[in-house]
């Protein structure tokens, strides 16, 4: 499916620029079909064959897309490494994926020289189509389980054609368009968004401007430069580049649209974004494992997206259940559940995860709780499980303490979250001394060779001791009103 889509954005858009790196070099539509042809060809004469696993970690360039699709051209299978991860929990994520080859970044470049070389001199460089199988896996994507283990989610052609679909409506271009769409990449490559709305960008023939590290200056320098005409992100990115002082006189017009995805965007900011922008705001909501979810569109009601996440996007069923995956009626609050042709078809080499993630009947868990208000929209009302979301990124508490409660200065731990203006959620590190003296900068050093930059605390609360339940267990609700008040 990917690589016939490939081919056939070449022949409509040709020389149009497809992506566009950090150094400025474009890359055309007809570039990215010769580049991963010729990656392909070198894949499989190093002997790279349909059904195995490569693993690319590669940052915000060109070839991590020109490697997927090579991969996707012979039937192989993309698993996208966050490079943002540490070492330890990059490792984590190839010994559950166990691929046959790490991919980097010049690796990408040796396979496009040598597929030129292939195909100049004529050695079998036809790849060919082949056979369409709506069950073959073309993506694992990772996302950390609910105990911070990596659980890659599986997604096979049948899903990613109904993303496309539901992304597009099978149409090429935008219609009612005259001028191409233009955008800043945002988040890793490795995540749902970008993996499994590929195809779908590449139908709409817009441009895809790349940076090395966002920023919100530089977000906001290159909307005004390249005339972009979408905002997208995450809550916080938005909140960010609204608080800049350059935003008050950076010419903006160009926007048609913000959209915003991955986290909770609070009523004040998404008003925020529409009274600077004076275009629509989007807001979108799902999980990694369900593949797609709800959002709101630009023509709904704008208090839509300010009191919900929306409804069901087409062929999305969405149900609110109690502990025992009964529903729940409308207006009481239960666990969010989601089900399409999009929902993953398992975690790879996870089956016992694969049964815990979702009800018989096939709906997702997502571990959020929710709502449905009178209008039949999806209020979130915070999350079953202690996970929190810090600028977009998934956190486990657990995860965190394993780490930080070796400190020497740590007698007892816990991580809760508590709210922020800018990243929606960050975490506070509730700490029970030992006779050794800690502070917040001593936990942050302690962990940062451990954790990535997004789960490390960011304020430290000493206690003389850690609250319990009746059952001895820690209680996180009174750490919550705790490190609240």
């Amino acid at each position: 499916m990917l690589g016939r889509i490939v081919r056939e954005a070449a022949k409509r858009f040709g020389d149009r620029p497809w992506m566009v790196d950090p150094d400025g070099r474009a890359t055309s539509y007809a570039e990215l079909e010769r580049a991963s042809d010729r990656v392909a060809l070198a894949l499989r004469s190093e002997g790279i064959v349909e059904g195995d696993l490569v693993a690319l970690r590669i940052g915000a360039h060109p070839e991590y897309f020109i490697a997927h699709a090579a991969l996707a051209k012979l039937g192989a299978i993309t698993a996208g490494i966050n490079v943002r991860l540490t070492d330890a929990e990059q490792q984590r994520v190839i010994a559950q994926s166990k691929p046959c080859r790490i991919a980097e970044l010049d690796d990408v470049r040796r396979w496009r020289s040598l597929g030129a070389t292939l195909a100049t001199g004529g050695l079998h460089s036809d790849l060919g189509d082949l056979d369409p199988d709506p069950d073959r896996v073309v993506a694992v994507i990772f996302t950390s389980g609910t105990t911070g283990t990596p659980k890659g989610a599986i997604f096979c052609n049948r899903q990613l054609e109904f993303i496309t679909e539901t992304d597009t409506g099978g149409q090429w271009g935008e219609a009612g368009v005259s001028v191409s769409s233009r955008s800043l990449a945002s988040t890793s490559f490795a995540h749902l968004g970008p993996m499994t709305k590929f195809a779908g960008s590449l139908l709409r023939g817009g441009t895809i401007h790349l940076v090395e590290r966002w920023s919100a200056a530089t977000a906001i320098e290159m909307c005004e430069r390249f005339a972009m005409t979408q905002l997208a992100g995450i809550p916080t990115q938005v909140a960010l580049v609204l608080r800049h002082p350059a935003c008050e006189h950076a010419d903006l017009s160009s926007i048609r649209m913000v959209i915003m995805g991955g986290g909770p965007a609070s009523a004040a900011l998404i008003d925020a974004a529409r009274t600077r922008f004076g275009v629509p705001v989007i807001t979108r909501y799902a999980c990694t494992e369900a593949g797609i979810g709800l959002g709101t569109g630009p023509n709904d009601d704008p208090m839509d997206a300010e009191c919900s996440v929306g409804r069901p996007h087409g062929g999305v069923e969405l149900s609110v259940r109690d502990d025992h995956g009964r529903m729940v009626p409308s207006g009481e609050i239960g666990e969010v559940c989601l089900r399409s042709p999009a929902v993953m078809s398992g975690y790879w080499n996870d089956p016992e995860g694969t049964t815990a993630a979702r009800w018989e009947d096939g709906f997702v868990r997502t571990g959020d709780l929710g709502r449905l208000d009178a209008a039949g929209r999806l209020v979130l009302c915070g999350r079953s499980r202690d996970m929190y979301i810090r600028g977009g990124y998934n956190v486990w508490p657990s995860e965190i303490e394993a780490v930080l409660g070796m400190h020497p200065g740590v007698a007892e731990i816990a991580v809760v979250a508590r709210p922020d203006d800018v990243m929606g959620e960050i975490g506070v590190a509730v700490v029970v001394p030992t006779s050794t003296p800690v502070t917040l900068d001593d936990l942050r050093q302690f962990g940062a060779d451990s954790l990535a930059h997004h789960k490390l605390p960011e304020a430290l609360l000493v206690v003389d001791r850690l609250p319990l339940t009746a059952m001895d267990k820690l209680d996180r609700i009174e750490l919550r009103r705790i490190v609240a008040t």
